[in-house]
């Protein structure tokens, strides 16, 4: 790349989690190209993740799906025109999205058939025929290594919270009575991948018991949409007071300042973990049939419990045989690795 580009497009991750560790893709166009302006293309859900990031121009709705979708992106991409595209997904049918639109310097991972669509990019690296798992940060990073933009440093996520979003959250604080000397604690028991990832709601309930038992918390439960049953299945089975954050739908830009102001995160490896660490907020993470290697970055303030089973990781949505990765870690051993971060 030659040209200082002055107008950039970066096609995000779905996931999200993989948003937030997409973040210093961002951070270091910001500071590589300080006068360019950053547009990101998002699925429409996870606007919200990016909402107050003061390095992008515009988060643009993605909607490879529909012809209306793609009509829409094509309007808008006719405006801005971008000298450089970075293309952090790695499916066919997101570049072609992009192609299709008349987009020219699209730079991203070549794979999967893509080299002839893209104008240049890394190509992830192979072990035994098979894609070697890195984390996430570094693999998205790369695309900005291959292309000889410096690095910004330190290399960590990073969220922004607007004070009108933190006025919303204090409301929601000083609703559920969470006052500033509180030690508060967040469980997170669902997961969007699929039923493998969850360590059973019965244990989330047993833990919260040992929490309360033994220690003067309050306890923030996170859930999302469609989880209200996994939530109320915790809330039926235990006997600790636990607030239930779902009637308020506090959304994924609410929720910045609620995991912010807890002082532990108790999580399956999903998305809230994430947020978790880009905000700076210890956590005790509880994995299964996940592969650490793909997250296996910024954990100074994060204890991961694994049984290390033979069959894991296997990276299935739903078990096929007795969910036992996830049914071995018990609610003492994870409130074990919970004391160290709650205050005497």
């Amino acid at each position: 790349m030659q040209k200082t580009p002055k107008k950039i497009l970066v096609r995000l991750p779905n996931w999200v989690g993989d948003v937030v560790m997409a973040t210093p893709v961002i951070e270091t166009l910001h500071y590589a190209y300080p006068e360019a302006k950053i547009y990101t293309l998002v699925r429409p859900y996870a606007q919200n993740i990016l909402h107050g990031n003061p390095w992008i121009t515009n988060i643009i709705p993605c909607d490879d799906k529909t012809y209306q979708g793609w009509k829409a992106f094509h309007t808008t991409v006719r405006k801005i025109q971008p000298d450089l595209t970075i293309l952090l997904t790695n499916s066919m049918r997101s570049l072609l999205f992009l192609r299709l639109a008349g987009i020219k310097n699209i730079y991203g991972y070549k794979r999967d058939a893509r080299s002839f669509l893209l104008t240049g990019g890394p190509s992830p690296i192979k072990a035994e025929k098979k894609y070697l798992p890195i984390p996430m940060v570094d693999y998205y990073l790369g695309i900005c290594k291959y292309l000889q933009i410096p690095i910004h440093t330190p290399i960590k996520p990073t969220l922004h919270i607007t004070p009108e979003t933190q006025k919303k959250a204090d409301e929601l604080l000083k609703k559920y009575n969470i006052q500033a000397s509180d030690t508060v604690i967040g469980l997170n028991p669902g997961a969007k991948f699929g039923a493998s990832k969850c360590w059973p709601p019965h244990y989330f309930a047993q833990l919260a018991n040992l929490l309360q038992r033994n220690h003067d918390v309050k306890i923030l439960l996170f859930t999302g949409p469609g989880e209200e049953e996994l939530a109320q299945n915790i809330l039926d089975n235990t006997e600790a007071t636990i607030i239930p954050t779902y009637p308020d739908n506090p959304g994924l830009d609410v929720l910045k300042p609620l995991i912010k102001r807890c002082n532990l995160l108790v999580t399956n490896d999903t998305g809230t973990r994430h947020y978790a660490v880009a905000l700076d907020t210890p956590l005790v993470v509880i994995f299964g049939p996940t592969d650490q290697r793909y997250t296996n970055n910024n954990l100074e303030k994060t204890t991961i419990i694994d049984n290390h089973l033979p069959c894991a990781p296997c990276h299935l949505k739903k078990c096929p045989t007795d969910h036992k990765c996830m049914l071995s870690i018990t609610p003492e051993q994870v409130y074990e690795a919970c004391k160290p971060y709650i205050k005497k």
